[in-house]
This record gives structure tokens, sequence and C-alpha cells, in this order.
């Protein structure tokens, strides 16, 4: 999962995928929100029943152990100087 560092409505924001974080007044304060996100999303969370609905349209429920989390990354998209 990829956290991505982007102009957005007159200031900037991270985007995951086509969602957009609330915009930020800077980069750098984008940019540690990105990475604060990032990490939070790759926390252990605790076991809890879930629901979903499989290929074929069935509800389908099982026991997450919470451990199961992507690895995410941030990419930033603004141009270095120099």
């Amino acid at each position: 999962m990829t956290y991505r560092v982007v102009e957005h409505d007159e200031g900037w924001a991270y985007k995951v995928g086509d969602v957009f974080s609330e915009t930020f007044p800077t980069h750098d304060a984008a940019k540690q929100a990105a990475e604060a996100a990032a990490r939070a999303q790759e926390q252990a969370g605790e076991p809890e029943p879930i629901e979903y609905q499989d290929e074929a349209g069935k509800w389908r429920q099982e026991e997450s152990d919470g451990r199961d989390r992507p690895h995410t990354d941030v990419k930033d998209t603004q141009p270095r100087m120099g």
C-alpha cells in the first residue's frame, strides 16, 4: 500500500489509491501525516470477527487474528532542487 504526497486543493495531501487525505498547508505537514498513517496501517490489531462478500457473492464470516497487516510505504512526489 503506497501513500503518495501530492499537491491537492491549493495545498498538500497524501493519497492512497484514488482517495485523498485532508489538505495540509505544507508539503512537510502532509508528508508527516502520510508517514504516521502508513505506520498505523502496519500495526497489528486485536482479534475480531469479520464479515465479507466473496467473489461469488456469498457472505462469509471469519475470525481475524489482527496480524494480517499490509506493507506500506510513502512516495514523495515533490521534485527536489539541486
